[in-house]
């Protein structure tokens, strides 16, 4: 669009573009919700300290964002963002034309020094950049609070009248002011608003074709237009940020020079501020990359290569029970319970109990629909708050919690033996050695085998093995006896 009055006179390669002055028009309007965004996400984290903070945001915006464009225009001659797309303010000369270009051709440096912003000039600019911009937040908001909602139920037909907008009898200062507050918001802020945007297009207009140097109407007011940085711009901007050293270099320095003068609260102040310059293309920088990041299959082909590499390793288990042990603990088990119902039996033929009861019907294992062999699994320890956390493989207290995926939780290390048909009660089931839990048999009396020789001793007779007859469980759910999809790696950790 710059081509329309290059045909008309001559080109002006320090004027902008209208497309450079609307980007960084929106990169300066996206900078408030950003902020107001990582703001809320830290407020939820320390909330003791951020809520004041955040319910008070728009002051807070406004107070920081005078100090940083304060500096800017003072260092740079433009605001925060303009100094990105290579923009400065400058004053309009009262000349024919308010332009003298033999004058900036010949003496660039005089021109800028003449056509610098003044200090009153730095605060109309600050009005128009950070004033203006809270006014017109602050009036939405009030606008969407106490005008939209009244407004609505205008135009969808509903009560015209609420009588709590009307001044009480003998009104105070601030119900009076909120009052015509309110009014204003309901019959007078749309038109300003409309005004606002309207005055805004045509001076757009205006600039795109050229009848006009200003870009929006307010920097009319102010007598200021945008410019593009030139030679002599960016030899004083390289002048102030690397000040040349003075013929005392050679000098012993002074007492708070070096480091400690570049911590000092004034170099500090300065380096901070001058800092912004990097860290906003940085945080652009990163915004997108981590919008690519979570939006390309790239992200998840790596996490899945990484997954595929690492191995669960085997746990070491150490201090498990040898079978000659286990063998006697069950002898032991099986004298105590012959001695106990012999006694009974003693008792109820003295009368003193009744007849005992039936013996409890006996634990049916599950049968493979593969091998048609029954499965050897475990039963659930009995429900009393006392074995609320005891594992059912081993009986003990639940060591790293690991849930199946039929809803069972295990020590890991022993469903992690147990799928692969290693675990100890599983081997010394499959040899004929081990034991049911302690409350049932899990042995159905086709494979039951007396231990005690023909003379009455305890002495052993010798195990009967299970295999070819039996399935150890490997690969199955303890309990259910359920093929576990995925070997270990269908394996979940239980958060406690």
């Amino acid at each position: 669009m710059e081509y329309l009055p290059s045909l008309q006179q001559e080109f002006d390669e320090h004027k902008p573009s209208l497309f450079e002055l609307l980007a960084e028009q929106q990169l300066s309007d996206l900078l408030p919700p950003s902020l107001r965004y990582l703001l809320a996400v830290a407020t939820h984290r320390h909330p003791r300290y951020l809520l004041r903070i955040l319910n008070s945001y728009d002051e807070v915006y406004a107070l920081l964002s005078l100090i940083v464009e304060r500096y800017y225009l003072r260092t740079f001659g433009g605001s925060f963002t303009e100094n990105f797309y290579s923009l400065k303010r400058e004053r309009v000369l009262r000349t024919k034309n308010g332009e003298i270009p033999r004058a900036q051709v010949g003496a660039a440096g005089p021109v800028r020094d003449a056509l610098k912003l003044h200090s009153t000039d730095i605060w109309k600019n600050l009005f128009v950049m950070v004033g203006i911009p809270y006014l017109k937040r602050k009036l939405d908001e009030g606008y969407d609070i106490h005008a939209a909602p009244h407004a609505s139920l205008v135009t969808s037909g509903g009560p015209r009248y609420n009588p709590s907008d009307d001044l009480p009898a003998n009104p105070s200062l601030r119900q009076r002011i909120f009052f015509y507050y309110k009014w204003f918001l309901r019959n007078v802020y749309p038109s300003v608003n409309a005004a606002y945007y309207f005055s805004v297009l045509a001076f757009n207009l205006a600039y795109l074709f050229d009848n006009t140097k200003y870009s929006s109407p307010f920097l009319w007011l102010i007598g200021t237009r945008i410019r593009r940085l030139g030679a002599a711009d960016h030899r004083a901007i390289a002048a102030v940020l690397d000040p040349k050293p003075g013929p005392s270099t050679g000098r012993s320095q002074r007492p708070g020079g070096g480091l400690l003068g570049l911590l000092s609260p004034q170099n500090l102040h300065t380096q901070l501020l001058t800092s912004l310059r990097y860290f906003l293309p940085a945080s652009i920088f990163a915004l997108k990359f981590l919008e690519w990041w979570h939006a390309s299959d790239f992200s998840r082909q790596l996490a899945r290569k990484a997954t595929e590499v690492l191995d669960l390793p085997a746990p070491v288990v150490a201090g498990l029970t040898s079978p000659a042990e286990r063998r006697k603990s069950s002898l032991q088990d099986e004298k105590e319970k012959a001695k106990k119902q012999a006694e009974q039996e003693k008792k109820s033929a003295a009368g003193d109990l009744k007849p005992a009861l039936k013996p409890p019907r006996r634990h049916q294992p599950p049968i493979s629909a593969t091998s048609y062999l029954p499965i050897y699994t475990v039963s659930l320890p009995p429900a009393d708050p006392s074995s609320a956390n005891t594992c059912p493989v081993c009986m003990g207290a639940l060591v790293n919690p690991t849930a199946c995926q039929t809803g069972y939780v295990f020590c890991y290390v022993c469903i992690f033996h147990w799928l692969n048909g290693e675990h100890q009660r599983q081997l010394d089931f499959m040899t004929g050695e081990g034991a049911g839990a302690p409350w049932e048999e899990e042995i159905t009396g086709d494979d039951e085998e007396t231990k005690k020789s023909p003379s009455g001793d305890d002495a052993e007779s010798g195990p009967r093995k299970r295999s070819g007859k039996w399935e150890s469980g490997k690969g199955r759910c303890p309990v259910t006896g359920r093929r576990v999809l995925g070997g270990t790696e269908g394996l979940r950790r239980v958060l406690v």
